[in-house]
Protein backbone atom coordinates (compact mmCIF):
# COMPACT_ATOMS: atom_id res chain seq x y z
CA UNK A 1 0.00 0.00 0.00
CA UNK A 2 1.43 3.59 -0.95
CA UNK A 3 1.18 5.58 2.33
CA UNK A 4 2.61 8.66 0.33
CA UNK A 5 -0.79 9.25 -0.97
CA UNK A 6 -4.47 9.26 0.75
CA UNK A 7 -7.35 8.79 -1.24
CA UNK A 8 -10.54 10.32 0.45
CA UNK A 9 -14.47 10.91 0.40
CA UNK A 10 -15.42 14.17 0.40
CA UNK A 11 -19.56 15.44 0.60
CA UNK A 12 -20.03 17.27 -2.70
CA UNK A 13 -23.82 18.20 -2.15
CA UNK A 14 -26.21 18.37 1.12
CA UNK A 15 -28.54 15.32 -0.06
CA UNK A 16 -32.30 16.00 0.30
CA UNK A 17 -34.26 13.09 0.82
CA UNK A 18 -32.16 9.74 0.03
CA UNK A 19 -28.14 10.68 -0.51
CA UNK A 20 -27.02 9.19 -3.87
CA UNK A 21 -23.30 8.44 -5.15
CA UNK A 22 -23.29 12.23 -6.90
CA UNK A 23 -23.22 13.90 -3.58
CA UNK A 24 -20.02 12.28 -2.80
CA UNK A 25 -16.93 12.72 -4.56
CA UNK A 26 -13.21 11.06 -4.53
CA UNK A 27 -10.10 12.75 -3.79
CA UNK A 28 -6.62 12.12 -4.05
CA UNK A 29 -4.36 13.93 -1.86
CA UNK A 30 -0.79 13.89 -1.65
CA UNK A 31 0.55 13.67 1.82
CA UNK A 32 3.28 16.21 2.94
CA UNK A 33 6.65 15.02 4.88
CA UNK A 34 5.56 14.56 8.39
CA UNK A 35 5.86 17.26 10.92
CA UNK A 36 7.63 17.34 14.40
CA UNK A 37 4.67 15.38 16.48
CA UNK A 38 2.83 13.91 13.50
CA UNK A 39 2.01 10.21 12.88
CA UNK A 40 1.24 8.69 9.60
CA UNK A 41 -1.85 6.20 10.16
CA UNK A 42 -2.49 3.38 7.13
CA UNK A 43 -6.16 2.81 8.37
CA UNK A 44 -8.11 -1.11 8.64
CA UNK A 45 -11.14 0.11 8.91
CA UNK A 46 -13.66 2.99 8.68
CA UNK A 47 -16.88 2.99 10.27
CA UNK A 48 -19.86 4.02 8.49
CA UNK A 49 -22.95 4.97 11.06
CA UNK A 50 -26.23 6.59 10.72
CA UNK A 51 -25.52 9.70 12.90
CA UNK A 52 -23.57 10.60 9.65
CA UNK A 53 -26.40 11.22 7.88
CA UNK A 54 -27.38 14.44 10.15
CA UNK A 55 -23.70 15.95 9.43
CA UNK A 56 -24.64 16.02 6.11
CA UNK A 57 -27.22 19.00 6.22
CA UNK A 58 -25.96 22.19 7.73
CA UNK A 59 -28.43 22.23 10.63
CA UNK A 60 -27.73 22.74 14.23
CA UNK A 61 -26.52 19.30 16.12
CA UNK A 62 -24.12 18.07 18.97
CA UNK A 63 -21.54 17.54 16.50
CA UNK A 64 -21.15 20.48 13.38
CA UNK A 65 -21.93 19.17 10.09
CA UNK A 66 -19.74 18.25 7.23
CA UNK A 67 -17.87 21.04 5.24
CA UNK A 68 -18.39 20.86 1.64
CA UNK A 69 -15.87 19.99 -0.86
CA UNK A 70 -14.03 18.66 2.22
CA UNK A 71 -13.08 14.98 3.49
CA UNK A 72 -15.45 13.72 6.00
CA UNK A 73 -14.61 12.52 9.03
CA UNK A 74 -15.84 10.05 11.86
CA UNK A 75 -14.41 6.59 13.17
CA UNK A 76 -11.36 4.65 12.70
CA UNK A 77 -8.69 2.00 13.21
CA UNK A 78 -5.39 1.63 12.06
CA UNK A 79 -1.74 1.25 12.49
CA UNK A 80 0.71 4.30 12.64
CA UNK A 81 3.62 3.36 9.58
CA UNK A 82 5.05 6.76 9.99
CA UNK A 83 5.67 8.76 12.74
CA UNK A 84 7.44 11.59 14.37
CA UNK A 85 6.50 11.70 17.67
CA UNK A 86 7.54 9.81 20.51
CA UNK A 87 4.26 8.91 21.81
CA UNK A 88 3.29 6.90 18.73
CA UNK A 89 5.83 4.66 17.20
CA UNK A 90 5.51 2.58 14.18
CA UNK A 91 3.27 -0.61 14.37
CA UNK A 92 0.93 1.33 17.49
CA UNK A 93 -2.29 0.59 16.39
CA UNK A 94 -4.77 3.58 17.48
CA UNK A 95 -8.17 4.71 16.91
CA UNK A 96 -9.32 7.70 15.77
CA UNK A 97 -11.90 10.12 13.93
CA UNK A 98 -9.76 10.52 10.56
CA UNK A 99 -12.12 8.17 8.78
CA UNK A 100 -13.24 8.43 4.89
CA UNK A 101 -10.18 8.03 4.15
CA UNK A 102 -7.18 5.17 3.57
CA UNK A 103 -4.43 7.05 4.86
CA UNK A 104 -4.54 9.53 7.76
CA UNK A 105 -1.84 11.52 8.63
CA UNK A 106 -2.21 14.51 11.50
CA UNK A 107 -0.93 15.23 15.05
CA UNK A 108 -0.32 12.43 17.61
CA UNK A 109 -2.75 14.22 19.81
CA UNK A 110 -5.34 12.98 17.19
CA UNK A 111 -4.78 9.52 17.59
CA UNK A 112 -5.61 7.15 20.55
CA UNK A 113 -3.24 4.18 21.02
CA UNK A 114 -5.20 0.76 21.95
CA UNK A 115 -4.15 -2.67 22.51
CA UNK A 116 -4.22 -5.36 20.17
CA UNK A 117 -7.66 -6.82 20.25
CA UNK A 118 -9.01 -9.58 21.90
CA UNK A 119 -8.10 -13.16 20.64
CA UNK A 120 -10.36 -13.93 17.82
CA UNK A 121 -11.36 -10.86 17.09
CA UNK A 122 -10.55 -8.30 14.18
CA UNK A 123 -9.21 -4.73 15.27
CA UNK A 124 -12.64 -3.28 13.95
CA UNK A 125 -13.61 -4.51 17.18
CA UNK A 126 -13.02 -1.22 18.54
CA UNK A 127 -15.60 0.55 16.01
CA UNK A 128 -18.12 -2.23 17.15
CA UNK A 129 -19.18 -3.87 20.12
CA UNK A 130 -15.95 -2.45 22.16
CA UNK A 131 -15.86 0.95 20.77
CA UNK A 132 -18.55 3.89 20.79
CA UNK A 133 -21.32 1.27 19.31
CA UNK A 134 -21.55 -0.82 22.16
CA UNK A 135 -20.71 1.68 24.76
CA UNK A 136 -23.87 3.29 23.14
CA UNK A 137 -26.04 0.34 24.12
CA UNK A 138 -24.31 0.18 27.50
CA UNK A 139 -25.17 3.35 28.49
CA UNK A 140 -28.72 3.93 26.80
CA UNK A 141 -29.75 0.92 28.91
CA UNK A 142 -27.78 1.57 32.21
CA UNK A 143 -27.50 5.40 32.43
CA UNK A 144 -30.32 6.46 30.41
CA UNK A 145 -33.08 4.00 31.34
CA UNK A 146 -32.19 2.87 34.28
CA UNK A 147 -32.67 -0.57 33.69
CA UNK A 148 -33.16 -2.88 36.61
CA UNK A 149 -33.85 -6.26 37.31
CA UNK A 150 -37.24 -7.92 35.67
CA UNK A 151 -37.34 -4.97 33.46
CA UNK A 152 -39.43 -6.03 30.35
CA UNK A 153 -37.40 -4.33 27.26
CA UNK A 154 -38.16 -3.49 24.00
CA UNK A 155 -35.56 -2.75 21.55
CA UNK A 156 -35.78 -1.25 17.90
CA UNK A 157 -33.48 -1.70 14.87
CA UNK A 158 -32.56 -4.48 16.39
CA UNK A 159 -30.45 -6.30 14.49
CA UNK A 160 -28.46 -3.25 13.74
CA UNK A 161 -24.61 -2.26 15.20
CA UNK A 162 -26.54 -1.16 18.37
CA UNK A 163 -29.52 -2.80 18.86
CA UNK A 164 -27.84 -6.20 18.37
CA UNK A 165 -25.63 -5.36 21.14
CA UNK A 166 -28.46 -4.06 23.57
CA UNK A 167 -30.57 -6.53 23.42
CA UNK A 168 -27.68 -8.62 25.12
CA UNK A 169 -26.30 -6.17 26.96
CA UNK A 170 -30.00 -5.84 28.86
CA UNK A 171 -30.33 -9.45 29.46
CA UNK A 172 -26.64 -9.07 31.34
CA UNK A 173 -27.84 -6.30 33.13
CA UNK A 174 -31.46 -8.42 34.57
CA UNK A 175 -33.87 -7.74 31.83
CA UNK A 176 -36.93 -10.81 32.06
CA UNK A 177 -38.10 -10.20 28.94
CA UNK A 178 -36.27 -8.68 25.61
CA UNK A 179 -38.17 -7.99 22.77
CA UNK A 180 -36.71 -6.61 19.46
CA UNK A 181 -37.96 -5.16 16.01
CA UNK A 182 -35.80 -5.81 12.67
CA UNK A 183 -36.67 -6.04 8.92
CA UNK A 184 -37.45 -9.30 7.18
CA UNK A 185 -37.37 -12.68 8.21
CA UNK A 186 -33.51 -13.55 8.25
CA UNK A 187 -33.02 -11.03 10.50
CA UNK A 188 -35.78 -11.72 13.13
CA UNK A 189 -34.75 -15.22 13.45
CA UNK A 190 -31.40 -14.30 13.99
CA UNK A 191 -32.55 -11.80 16.91
CA UNK A 192 -33.68 -14.79 18.54
CA UNK A 193 -31.36 -17.98 17.25
CA UNK A 194 -28.10 -15.81 17.94
CA UNK A 195 -28.88 -12.53 20.34
CA UNK A 196 -30.93 -14.05 22.80
CA UNK A 197 -34.43 -11.78 21.97
CA UNK A 198 -37.47 -13.83 23.81
CA UNK A 199 -39.60 -12.76 20.41
CA UNK A 200 -39.32 -10.45 17.93
CA UNK A 201 -41.07 -8.51 15.24
CA UNK A 202 -40.42 -7.92 11.50
CA UNK A 203 -41.46 -3.95 10.94
CA UNK A 204 -41.82 -4.64 7.17
CA UNK A 205 -45.05 -7.82 7.85
CA UNK A 206 -47.29 -5.56 9.56
CA UNK A 207 -48.17 -2.82 11.44
CA UNK A 208 -45.67 -2.24 14.12
CA UNK A 209 -48.16 -1.21 17.15
CA UNK A 210 -50.14 -4.18 16.18
CA UNK A 211 -46.88 -6.61 16.61
CA UNK A 212 -45.75 -5.35 19.49
CA UNK A 213 -49.04 -5.12 21.33
CA UNK A 214 -49.53 -8.87 20.47
CA UNK A 215 -45.80 -9.66 21.76
CA UNK A 216 -45.40 -7.70 24.83
CA UNK A 217 -49.00 -9.33 26.70
CA UNK A 218 -47.29 -7.82 29.84
CA UNK A 219 -46.51 -4.36 28.51
CA UNK A 220 -43.02 -3.13 28.37
CA UNK A 221 -40.39 -1.26 31.15
CA UNK A 222 -38.12 -0.24 28.96
CA UNK A 223 -37.97 1.08 25.34
CA UNK A 224 -33.96 1.68 23.49
CA UNK A 225 -35.18 3.42 20.06
CA UNK A 226 -33.09 3.53 17.31
CA UNK A 227 -35.61 4.52 14.84
CA UNK A 228 -38.31 6.72 15.85
CA UNK A 229 -41.85 7.17 14.03
CA UNK A 230 -44.15 3.98 14.58
CA UNK A 231 -41.94 2.48 16.69
CA UNK A 232 -41.93 4.95 19.38
CA UNK A 233 -45.75 5.35 18.78
CA UNK A 234 -46.06 1.43 19.63
CA UNK A 235 -43.94 1.33 22.63
CA UNK A 236 -45.91 4.33 24.15
CA UNK A 237 -48.97 1.74 23.44
CA UNK A 238 -47.68 -0.72 25.81
CA UNK A 239 -45.78 0.95 28.35
CA UNK A 240 -46.44 0.20 31.64
CA UNK A 241 -46.52 2.91 34.62
CA UNK A 242 -43.49 4.33 35.03
CA UNK A 243 -41.99 3.05 32.09
CA UNK A 244 -38.66 4.37 30.58
CA UNK A 245 -37.40 5.30 27.05
CA UNK A 246 -33.30 6.09 26.09
CA UNK A 247 -33.76 8.14 22.87
CA UNK A 248 -30.86 6.78 20.83
CA UNK A 249 -31.56 7.63 17.32
CA UNK A 250 -34.82 7.91 14.69
CA UNK A 251 -33.45 6.49 11.77
CA UNK A 252 -37.11 6.34 10.37
CA UNK A 253 -36.94 9.74 9.63
CA UNK A 254 -33.65 10.78 8.36
CA UNK A 255 -34.59 10.59 4.64
CA UNK A 256 -37.76 12.57 4.68
CA UNK A 257 -38.24 15.74 3.29
CA UNK A 258 -41.51 16.71 5.11
CA UNK A 259 -42.17 16.94 8.78
CA UNK A 260 -43.51 13.22 10.05
CA UNK A 261 -46.24 13.22 12.44
CA UNK A 262 -45.55 12.45 15.80
CA UNK A 263 -47.20 9.13 17.70
CA UNK A 264 -51.03 9.88 18.31
CA UNK A 265 -50.53 8.59 21.94
CA UNK A 266 -48.55 11.28 23.59
CA UNK A 267 -50.85 11.56 26.29
CA UNK A 268 -49.77 8.03 27.34
CA UNK A 269 -46.18 9.64 28.51
CA UNK A 270 -48.38 11.98 31.06
CA UNK A 271 -51.42 9.47 32.06
CA UNK A 272 -48.57 6.35 32.85
CA UNK A 273 -45.85 8.64 34.46
CA UNK A 274 -43.62 7.83 31.66
CA UNK A 275 -39.85 8.68 30.86
CA UNK A 276 -38.02 9.48 27.33
CA UNK A 277 -35.05 10.74 27.33
CA UNK A 278 -32.58 11.50 24.40
CA UNK A 279 -28.90 11.22 24.71
CA UNK A 280 -25.79 11.25 22.68
CA UNK A 281 -22.63 9.65 23.75
CA UNK A 282 -20.34 12.69 24.80
CA UNK A 283 -21.80 13.20 27.73
CA UNK A 284 -21.19 9.75 29.22
CA UNK A 285 -17.88 9.22 28.48
CA UNK A 286 -17.02 9.29 32.44
CA UNK A 287 -18.37 5.69 31.84
CA UNK A 288 -16.12 4.45 29.26
CA UNK A 289 -13.73 2.81 31.85
CA UNK A 290 -16.63 0.65 33.93
CA UNK A 291 -18.05 0.21 30.13
CA UNK A 292 -14.69 -1.20 28.60
CA UNK A 293 -14.33 -3.78 31.72
CA UNK A 294 -17.34 -5.28 31.88
CA UNK A 295 -17.37 -5.29 27.64
CA UNK A 296 -14.30 -7.02 27.55
CA UNK A 297 -14.66 -9.59 30.16
CA UNK A 298 -18.24 -10.47 28.39
CA UNK A 299 -16.08 -11.18 24.87
CA UNK A 300 -13.17 -12.50 26.41
CA UNK A 301 -15.69 -15.47 27.98
CA UNK A 302 -18.65 -15.42 24.82
CA UNK A 303 -20.99 -14.01 26.68
CA UNK A 304 -21.89 -11.34 23.91
CA UNK A 305 -21.40 -12.06 20.18
CA UNK A 306 -21.24 -9.72 17.46
CA UNK A 307 -21.21 -9.69 13.81
CA UNK A 308 -20.09 -7.56 11.12
CA UNK A 309 -21.04 -6.65 7.52
CA UNK A 310 -17.62 -5.61 5.43
CA UNK A 311 -17.52 -3.57 2.33
CA UNK A 312 -13.64 -4.10 0.85
CA UNK A 313 -12.12 -0.59 -0.23
CA UNK A 314 -12.47 3.01 0.53
CA UNK A 315 -13.89 3.65 -3.07
CA UNK A 316 -16.88 1.66 -1.79
CA UNK A 317 -17.18 3.85 1.61
CA UNK A 318 -20.54 5.55 -0.24
CA UNK A 319 -22.28 2.14 -0.82
CA UNK A 320 -21.43 0.90 2.59
CA UNK A 321 -23.11 3.98 3.60
CA UNK A 322 -25.89 4.05 1.64
CA UNK A 323 -26.11 0.25 2.36
CA UNK A 324 -26.50 0.71 5.81
CA UNK A 325 -28.65 3.29 5.30
CA UNK A 326 -31.01 0.36 3.18
CA UNK A 327 -30.64 -1.69 6.26
CA UNK A 328 -28.75 -3.98 4.38
CA UNK A 329 -26.48 -4.74 7.13
CA UNK A 330 -26.35 -6.93 10.07
CA UNK A 331 -24.33 -6.03 13.19
CA UNK A 332 -21.52 -2.94 12.42
CA UNK A 333 -21.58 -1.81 8.80
CA UNK A 334 -17.68 -1.42 8.12
CA UNK A 335 -15.26 -0.44 5.38
CA UNK A 336 -12.03 -2.39 5.21
CA UNK A 337 -8.82 -0.90 3.84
Amino acid sequence: MNTSTSTQIHLVNRPVGWPTPEDFGTVEVDLADLAPGEVRVANEFVSVDPYMRGRMIDTRSYVPPFALGETMTGGAVGRVVASASDDLPVGTLVLHQLGWRDVAQAPAAEFTAVPEPPAGTLTSVYLGVLGLTGMTAYVGLAAIAGLKDGDIVFISGAAGAVGSVAGQIARLLGAASVIGSAGGPAKVDLLTSRYGFDAALDYKAAPVRKQLRELATDGIDVYFDNVGGDHLEAALDVFNNGGRAALCGAISSYNETQAQPGPRNMSNIITRGLTLRGFTLPSYMGLAREFNEKMAAWLADGTIVHDETVVDGIDHAVDAFLGMMRGENVGKMLVRI
